[in-house]
């Protein structure tokens, strides 16, 4: 099994959708449990065997994807470990998002 690591823009990118899914419901709760859901995807992602996900070469040669409702899982393999990178709303622009973090 992998170890499962989380970058902190992916951190970032959690308590944004807490906040956002929170505040939109009226609820702490959904929040709470959709970031849960995320987290429980990362760690089946990281329990597997094998190369999993979509690969990304458009956005850079080692990441990879993988859709959870309307977030996609935006992740890379390092040795032993998952390195969760960004976790996104689907409909977002992707492509400008790793355009604008590798310029930066």
């Amino acid at each position: 099994m992998r170890r499962l690591t989380y970058l902190p823009a992916a951190q970032r990118d959690l308590v944004k959708i807490l906040t956002y899914i929170s505040r939109e419901s009226g609820s702490v709760a959904l929040g709470q449990d959709f970031v849960a859901r995320l987290r429980r995807q990362c760690r089946h992602l990281a329990e597997l065997p094998g190369t999993l996900g979509r690969a990304r070469p458009e956005l850079r040669r080692d990441i990879r994807s993988f859709p959870i409702g309307n977030h996609v899982i935006f992740f890379r393999y390092r040795d032993d470990v998952l390195e969760v990178v960004n976790i996104l709303e689907g409909h977002r622009d992707i492509d400008q998002h790793f355009t604008e973090v590798q310029s930066s």
